[in-house]
């Protein structure tokens, strides 16, 4: 798994992001999900998603939570805003979960912590407040910790993101997806877009896009999206100064 899934909105930092070699004109890339190719990926009868277990499972002590196919009938209940994905149990007791939500529940400086762990470059703390507080749903992966005889003090940490922004009818684009590198290796972030997807069309949005680094291009392509459908292609405006 790649340290970095998807490219960085063009249009912030750019001079500091294309001197690190991602996100230029060059790399990014405009990939979509149609409502045709989403109804035949997603609520087809011969095309049901089913959580692999082989992409979760690190060990015999690993349980998959949510294991089951989503089937149309599925489909028409709601997403929860928050659940438990994986859970582990080690030698000593402890519990591991590995907590999925849409609620937008992400503290700013727990996201800059892990955009540095993935090497992003740094952006303003305002501008990624604004940025969480003006996107149209944000999905997030947070690991806890439950040791024995700490009821109340359980040790939480922000180990993966995704958001989209949207004109709340039609489109939504997602931004921003990094999985903790800890973390990676485990199918977290196919989970991560695949849960994303599910709660937008969950609130009939019908058509997604977003832009990805030539080298997760194929990650996406797997999930349902289309580079450059019908010959679309993604555009971008910069000053030229």
């Amino acid at each position: 798994m790649m340290t970095t899934f998807l490219g960085k909105p063009p249009n912030e930092d750019r001079k500091d992001y294309a001197c690190k070699g991602r996100g230029n004109r060059h790399r990014a890339n405009f990939i979509n999900i149609s409502m045709s190719s989403i109804t035949s990926k997603w609520f087809g009868e011969e095309r049901q998603l089913r959580i692999s277990k082989g992409l979760l499972l690190k060990g015999n002590s690993t349980k998959v939570i949510d294991e089951s196919s989503i089937t149309p009938q599925e489909q028409e209940e709601p997403l929860p805003e928050e659940f438990v994905l994986v859970e582990k149990a080690e030698p000593d007791g402890t519990i591991e979960q590995i907590l999925f939500s849409s609620g937008g529940d992400v503290d700013v400086y727990e996201l800059q912590s892990l955009c540095d762990k993935v090497g992003w470059p740094r952006r303003p703390l305002s501008k990624l407040a604004a940025a969480l507080k003006n996107s149209y749903m944000v999905a997030a992966l947070h690991c806890i910790r439950k040791s024995p005889g700490s009821e109340g003090n359980d040790q939480k940490k922000l180990i993966g993101m995704a958001r989209a922004t949207s004109d709340h009818a039609f489109n939504a684009t997602i931004w921003d997806v990094l999985v903790d590198p800890s973390y990676q290796g485990q199918g977290l972030g196919k989970t991560l877009i695949e849960k994303l997807i599910r709660a937008l069309l969950q609130k009939d949005i019908g058509n997604i896009t977003l832009f990805a680094d030539s080298q997760v291009v194929e990650f996406y392509r797997n999930l349902g999206f289309e580079p450059d459908p019908e010959g679309i292609k993604g555009m971008f405006w910069y000053p030229k100064y």
